[in-house]
């Protein structure tokens, strides 16, 4: 375990699935036979090691068994069989705020619920007042949490669970707490935990971010394992398997439900649409669109490759604070502005995407569907993927060695 944080050996779990429960005992005698019930098999002999310092996602449908592995792992749930070994402090965020209480102000159930997460008083007092900023809050603190919000209810709740500051953190939907700024301060939170050498297991159904957020992940399927590596790797593999990816004829892969597609992409320079261009260029990134509903404040993203699959860039319209009221059934475009490309030399692949008001349901996803050479342009730097537009300025003159 000197490199693992977590150790999961042939771990089995099941529940009781009841069909016909008895809601009394005077309903059981009168049925006169106890309840019918089937065994679920939620893990089917589950088997994973998890790298000290990593982020680690768990990707999988509903009911795949991803949420019962990490209350396994945080000895929420015990195993029917086999074993889990967790090396250093652990922390559960599965449900938000779920130690508060109603009739208690925000300031008391910072105490409470940072109480039941592990926390000394001493450090809830040293804490405090970080929790009451990242919450958001603080004009409300002493107010009872009853007439809180559910958006500042489940704010507090995770401000608390990640002040706990644990070696291994557990985190279950986090990528969906919050509005946009809240959700880019836990973001901001777990790269802090990543560069301090903590370990992040993390379930989210939202896997572009879990493409990008995540070393590795495991790929789970009616409580068995399917896959385990590379972040990008298993979600890619995971979106073509589980999301009816098929191969269009354009070029890539598609995805999604299907009411609404892209339908092409132009990579337009002067108006043109090229496949070649050049460092620099002004370029106009065009996402043609058919859709048989209505939609309503729909999102567009967009997302550049380099040809060896590393992740270069993606821009959605929800991040842009671009709102589209709604699209209705037909076709369209929209359009997204590059004023200055700034990709050095190399070939891209380029992918689009619609999807709704709150970029968890895709309706499509269109991979890798065009290539675009770039070629030498202005301004010319010596190496990597992008350009900084960087200069060289006061150059000091030289000072006799000491």
């Amino acid at each position: 375990m000197k490199d693992l944080a977590v150790r999961v050996e042939n771990v089995t779990k099941s529940f009781r699935v009841y069909t016909d429960r008895n809601q009394s005992l005077k309903a059981a005698l009168l049925a006169g036979r106890r309840a019918k019930y089937e065994d679920f098999l939620a893990l089917d002999d589950v088997s994973l090691e998890i790298p000290r310092g990593t982020t680690f996602g768990l990707l999988g449908h509903n009911g795949s068994g991803k949420s019962t592995l990490l209350k396994t792992i945080a000895r929420i749930l015990t195993p029917d069989a086999g074993r889990i070994t967790v090396d250093g402090r652990l922390a559960a965020m599965l449900e938000v705020g779920s130690g508060f209480h109603p009739n208690l102000s925000g300031r008391e159930n910072v105490y409470l619920n940072g109480t039941i997460l592990g926390m000394s008083r001493r450090e809830i007092d040293a804490k405090f007042d970080s929790i009451v900023d990242f919450s958001g809050v603080e004009r409300f603190i002493d107010q009872p949490v009853k007439n809180y919000s559910s958006g500042m209810y489940v704010r507090l709740g995770f401000a608390v669970s990640i002040h706990v500051e644990p070696e291994i953190l557990l985190v279950d939907e986090v990528l969906a707490v919050g509005d946009l700024q809240f959700q880019e301060k836990c973001m901001e939170k777990f790269s802090e935990f990543k560069a301090a050498g903590r370990t992040v297991i993390v379930v989210s159904h939202a896997i572009d971010q879990m493409r990008t957020f995540c070393d590795q992940a495991a790929w789970l399927r009616n409580g068995k394992v399917i896959d385990v590596g590379d972040a990008m790797t298993i979600v890619d593999s995971y979106a073509n398997a589980e999301h009816g990816v098929r191969r269009v004829e354009s070029g890539g892969t598609r995805f999604g439900s299907g009411e609404a597609r892209i339908s092409s992409i132009e990579w337009l320079v002067d108006g043109a649409d090229t496949r070649t261009t050049r460092t620099g260029d002004h370029v106009t990134l065009r996402l043609h669109y058919e859709s048989d509903i209505e939609i309503p404040r729909p999102t567009f993203g967009a997302s550049i490759d380099t040809r060896d699959g590393v992740f270069v860039w993606g821009h959605h319209s929800l991040d842009a604070g671009y709102v589209v009221e709604s699209i209705r059934p037909g076709v369209g475009s929209v359009d997204i502005e590059i004023p200055a490309l700034p990709l050095r030399p190399g070939t891209f692949d380029v992918s689009a995407s619609l999807q709704d008001h709150a970029a968890t349901h895709v309706y499509d996803a269109l991979q890798k569907a065009v290539r675009v050479d770039v070629l030498h342009g202005t301004p010319t730097e010596s190496g990597g993927v992008t350009t900084f537009g960087s200069t060289f300025t006061n150059v000091s003159p030289p000072r006799p060695l000491v």
